[in-house]
């Protein structure tokens, strides 16, 4: 793998001569957030060697390299998720590509579902931890002391110093943030209401298919996560309606542009 990530590392360096820090993960939805880069340079996962491809609705598949205000940014537009048939060395390959780029700083946000009576459709969360549900883990095999230690630390796998600031931007501009814990399953089905009900009893107030083998990746390579999910359905009992991946899309398209705001000011604030 690490011979396959030094491949795709050194094509980006070829096609990009401005290597940012950040670096930023769009989930379902929330692809539009690529409206608000500038100077766009776009690669498509397919040219990429190595690079999976993302076969869901809603994930555009693309490398965007360009500015959200005054920072260099990356954005993918489209995400890998377990459900589509990867591995979890394939989910996560783009971020062992970040590491090798240099990147400090990953931004990701998803869809999720909210089991937290206080949720409501449209809500962002700022991610505050996360519960892993997922079958296979990111890290699993003979560990590669260049990309990271055997043993990472998960007790801040989302930086406190940047929720700190991603709250203090909300509250100054009447911005409606949720906390909360996200719960990461494989997928592809949603949620059964015993399914929530369980999420709920263990500790989660979201659940979604993606995030946690990123963000473990990201602190497995000694990065600063950052992360927020649009609560786009309601697995709170009295609220379970049958929902559909159109409408999680839309929900998602309505929210997104706050969330692009708090992302594009948190990353303004960075020194």
């Amino acid at each position: 793998m690490y011979t396959k990530v030094q491949e795709t590392a050194k094509y980006i360096r070829k096609k990009v001569s401005d290597i940012p820090k950040y670096a930023i993960i769009l989930g379902t939805g929330l692809g539009e957030l690529v409206n608000a880069i500038t100077d766009k340079r776009e690669i498509e996962y397919s040219e990429i060697p190595n690079f999976p491809v993302s076969t869901v609705e809603g994930h555009s598949g693309k490398l965007i390299f360009g500015k959200l205000g005054e920072k260099s940014v990356v954005a993918m537009q489209g995400r890998f998720h377990y459900y589509e048939g990867y591995n979890m060395q394939e989910v996560t390959f783009p971020v062992r590509v970040f590491q090798l780029l240099g990147i400090e700083y990953l931004f990701v946000s998803n869809a999720a579902g909210g089991m937290n009576s206080s949720f409501e459709i449209g809500d962002i969360m700022l991610i505050e931890d996360h519960i892993n549900l997922f079958p296979e883990h990111p890290l699993r095999g003979k560990n590669d002391d260049t990309l990271g230690t055997r043993f990472p630390d998960m007790s801040e796998a989302y930086n406190k110093e940047l929720r700190c600031i991603a709250a203090q931007i909300a509250k100054e501009n009447n911005i409606k943030l949720q906390y909360g814990v996200y719960v990461g399953t494989q997928g592809p089905t949603f949620e059964t209401p015993a399914e929530y009900n369980y999420f709920r009893i263990i500790g989660g107030d979201a659940v979604g298919m993606s995030t946690v083998p990123e963000v473990i990746v990201a602190n497995h390579a000694k990065m600063k996560v950052l992360a927020f999910s649009i609560i786009t359905d309601l697995g709170v009992l009295g609220k379970i309606v049958e929902v559909t991946h159109t409408e999680v899309q839309e929900a998602a398209k309505i929210a997104q542009p706050k969330m692009a705001f708090l992302m594009q000011e948190v990353i303004k604030r960075i020194d």
